[in-house]
């Protein structure tokens, strides 16, 4: 619309100058301020039809991933204690803090008891809020208490809404973005149908609602949206002051909700620093994403009470520069998340680990290269294709302009190909570009990483679909460019694959509303009533990870240890506890387990005799290496480890020899779980 405006005010000067009369004028400068006025009523229609589209997809989004969860685990019908058990493994710890504050007898006693915990980590105090990113959970449960919703709204409902009203947000900030981008709001359509028909590889909110990228994401979608915004050029002073608010909001609640935070924006710094260095983007505005970064994240640190891994996180390391980064770590002596860079450094092939931390992250498929298969189902969408073309015109474009920029020359030579990298020479599709490039990088190298790169693959596809500059390019390129071409494709392509999607997948999204399932886990669920039934409230709990937070949740009993990763001094624990299954004397994991306050010991025989992985990647086998014995099974062992002197532990004690029973007693047990109570010797 600028250009529209610069034009025809042109032409007006130019009639002016020509035609003196002022009877003649009169006729050109209506004509001008009837265009004028119906492009502004069509705008205004447009912006309105595209809002509304907008809001009413981000709706219907929650719904569908409302209706979604209820229908897989009837969650309506289901017992408390089933609904929590559903929150499996850190989602289950996570929602813990939220029932602890709403059951609190008033708010200044729930945060007393968030910043003084003993419950989470036996024989130790911890800062939940210091440790953990659970503010959010903090506020929704304040806004419980104070709302007069309680009567109308069980405290479950309103967190899983929560969480599922983020999904409206989400989808609206990955429609407005590709729109911002394309100058179409069909563009915004189609990112939001393809987010929606690729759900499987774009979100998984249905069935880990309380994990954290599902608090987070949503808000790093609406800083993309910001950026891209604040990146357009002949912002007015006023829209680019707000635009820069939002960035810092977004960025700063980002930050708050998740503890990747700071790995994520370092990439997103990086991506700003390489298209600075190419002179893609405005250095003043590259400057205030830096400082926003560094004071969104420093902000957390103050309302995390000054957590040592934000506060020497890389992120603050690489914009505030290296020297700065290696005084600032080696005082602080960072170790909370040094877990990660052996993760990194085993995973990239820099030697072999033995590393149980490092080794445990290796083999969850979670963490592994992302699978073939996501793209066979991206494909069936037809995201992938368009994506593929897409990234390969505009990084050739993105290339071309780089190396014009570097040379240093504005001369004939690259005229010619000014306007046709007239795309990439926009800093808002420059910094798309960048960013869609590395986050694909580590969503291939981490699978887990993909809901960042899949979702912002439907932007940056739906914007290459829907721009006029994409398709002005590659018409040119043929030689069939005409402005009236253009547009047609232009929609047509839109209008075309928006009927397929709707065509191939709209029945399928209708027979999965239409299925019916329910929570089915009587193991579990026994296992928790007995404990809440049949042991005092202060009790201390021994086992796995994943169900210890189960624990935690549904009886609120006290726990060794939880799945909570960023801590050197749980890593630690979390090994030694572990021992329950590997091959060490009853003596040792006795001692073990008193030395952290344990009088319950649960023992899974899904862990015990696992066959989910293969030999080498088993939980039992990871010790024994951690440990230096030789492993269970046929297959090669490194030539320095040794055979154990002792059996497995979490076999043997069912045996009840009196070398066990002694230190052991069973308590509880079904076709999963074995609890069995420590003596207390004096």
């Amino acid at each position: 619309m600028t250009t529209v405006r610069q034009r025809r005010v042109g032409k007006g000067t130019e009639v002016a100058e020509d035609q003196p009369s002022e009877e003649k004028n009169a006729k050109p400068d209506g004509r001008i301020l009837t265009d004028h006025t119906g492009g502004k009523l069509w705008n205004i229609l447009s912006i309105t039809i595209g809002g509304i589209v907008a809001i009413s997809l981000g709706l219907l989004t929650s719904v569908y991933v409302a209706t979604l969860h209820e229908n897989d685990l009837w969650f309506s019908n289901i017992k408390e204690v089933e609904r929590e058990i559903s929150f499996r493994t850190e989602c289950g710890l996570y929602y813990s803090y939220y029932k602890q504050m709403i059951q609190a007898a008033s708010i200044q006693q729930g945060l007393h008891g968030l910043v003084y915990d003993n419950k989470t980590e036996s024989v130790r105090t911890i800062n939940i809020l210091e440790r953990m990113n659970v503010y959010q959970e903090v506020f929704l449960s304040i806004l419980y208490r104070i709302l007069p919703i309680q009567q109308y709204l069980e405290p479950v409902y309103f967190y899983i809404y929560t969480l599922f009203g983020l999904q409206a947000v989400y989808v609206i900030a990955l429609y407005v973005t590709s729109w911002l981008l394309s100058g179409t709001w069909l563009s915004g359509l189609l990112a939001a149908c393809w987010y929606i028909t690729n759900r499987i590889d774009t979100t998984r909110v249905e069935f880990t609602i309380p994990l954290r990228e599902n608090w987070a994401l949503p808000f790093f979608a609406v800083q993309i949206a910001a950026i891209t915004y604040l990146l357009r050029t002949h912002l007015q002073p006023v829209q680019e002051r707000l635009t820069l608010i939002a960035v810092f909001i977004s960025t700063f609640l980002f930050s708050l909700t998740w503890q990747f935070n700071q790995f994520m924006m370092l990439i997103q710094a990086l991506a700003l620093f390489i298209l600075d260095c190419f002179d893609m983007l405005p250095t003043a505005k590259v400057t205030w994403l830096y400082i926003i970064q560094i004071s969104g994240l420093l902000l957390v640190c103050v309302l995390q009470f000054f957590n040592s891994m934000i506060l020497g996180s890389l992120l603050i390391s690489f914009n505030a520069s290296v020297l700065i980064a290696r005084t600032i770590q080696k005082i602080l002596n960072l170790e909370s998340d040094e877990h990660i860079f052996k993760f990194l450094k085993a995973k990239f092939g820099f030697g072999a680990t033995r590393d149980f931390d490092a080794n445990l992250y290796l083999c969850e498929e979670a963490f592994g290269l992302l699978p073939l298969n996501t793209f066979s189902r991206l494909s069936d969408t037809l995201l992938f294709y368009v994506y593929v073309f897409v990234l390969f015109l505009m990084t050739v474009a993105a290339v071309i302009v780089a190396f014009r920029n570097l040379s240093g020359s504005n001369q004939v030579q690259f005229m010619e190909k000014i306007e046709e990298c007239t795309v990439t020479l926009k800093p808002d599709t420059a910094y798309n570009l960048i960013h869609t490039v590395l986050f694909g990088c580590l969503a291939l190298s981490t699978m887990r990483m993909k809901y960042l790169w899949t979702s912002h693959m439907c932007v940056f596809a739906s914007f290459g679909l829907c721009s006029t500059e994409v398709w002005k390019l590659i018409l040119k390129c043929i030689h069939l460019y005409t402005s009236q071409r253009t547009h047609v494709i232009k929609y047509s392509m839109t209008i075309i694959t928006l009927l397929y999607i709707s065509y191939k997948f709209w029945p399928g999204i209708m027979d999965e509303l239409s299925e019916l399932r329910e929570f089915y886990d009587p193991d579990t669920v026994e296992l928790m009533y007995w404990i809440k039934s049949n042991t005092p409230n202060t009790a201390v709990f021994a086992g796995s990870m994943q169900l210890l937070a189960g624990v935690k949740l549904c009886t609120g009993r006290t726990l060794t240890n939880h799945p909570h990763y960023e801590d050197k001094n749980l890593r630690e624990r979390t090994k030694q506890i572990y021992q329950i299954y590997a091959k060490r004397s009853p003596e040792d994991v006795y001692r073990i387990l008193r030395s952290f306050g344990t009088e319950y010991v649960i023992l899974e025989d899904s862990i015990c005799y696992e066959r989910r992985h293969s030999r080498g990647c088993r939980l039992r086998d990871l010790l024994d290496i951690a440990n230096g014995h030789i492993m269970d099974g046929l297959g090669e062992n490194e030539p320095d480890l040794k055979p154990s002197l002792y059996p497995r532990f979490c076999e043997e004690i069912k045996k009840n020899l009196p070398s066990y029973t002694i230190h052991f007693t069973r308590v509880f047990q079904n076709k999963t779980f074995h609890v069995y109570k420590l003596a207390k010797h004096k």
